[in-house]
Order: C-alpha cells, then structure tokens, then sequence
C-alpha cells in the first residue's frame, strides 16, 4: 500500500516563511500529478498548487508570487515554498499524489495525507 504524509506546519506570524514537505512511500511503480490543497474551518477544500512528474506548475490567483511547488522525483517527494504568508492562508494543507502501484500497474489512485496545520498569526 501506500503511504502519504506531510510535515512542516506550524505557527508563524505575517509575513513569515514556511515550507511543507509531503513524502509518499511503499510499493509505488510511479507518480504523476502531486499537489497541495488547503481547508480552513467552515470553508470548502482548494486547490493551492499542483505539479505534473515533468515539473509543469499550476497556483491558485491566491497564492501566485508568494508560493512555490517543487518536487524531487527521487525521493517521491513534493514541497511547498510559502513566503509572505497571511492569516487568510492559515488552514489545514493537505498532500495529493495521483499514485500507480507496482500491484496495479495501469491503473491510477489518488493518495492523500493526514494535514499538517498552518497558523498564521501574530
């Protein structure tokens, strides 16, 4: 099976920096798309960025000039960059990996983490 899990967030105040790291592990054959969406409390769940296996890059408006999405194919890992943050940007984010296993080569699943909360405040 697989496994997703993120790490990194935490409090910090405007203005400030931090970058998440979301790692996928076990019997992976291969990964297409990964990316980063975020849920805030009594909002729906977005789309922040997302990364094609080629290193293609796509942002939300809200975020384009302040995030940056990278990953290291080697290591089936996927970060997220976040510069300038506001207190609008504190939310639970959340890791996808659209996932082929060595079981069920063909076919593609979409794997998600566990959260890691982002605080934003002073």
């Amino acid at each position: 099976q697989v496994q997703v899990v993120e790490s990194g967030g935490g409090l910090v105040q405007p203005g400030g920096s931090l970058r998440l790291s979301c790692a996928a592990s076990g019997s992976i054959f291969s990964i297409r798309d990964m990316g980063w969406y975020r849920q805030a409390p009594g909002k729906q769940r977005e789309l922040v960025a997302s990364i094609t296996s080629d290193g293609g890059t796509n942002y939300a408006d809200f975020v384009k000039g302040r995030f940056v999405i990278s990953r290291d194919n080697a290591k089936n890992t996927v970060y997220l960059k976040m510069n300038s943050l506001k207190p609008e940007d504190t939310a639970v984010y959340y890791c996808n990996a659209e996932v082929t296993t060595m079981q069920r080569r063909g076919y593609i699943c979409n794997y998600w983490g566990q959260g890691t909360q982002v605080i934003v405040s002073s």
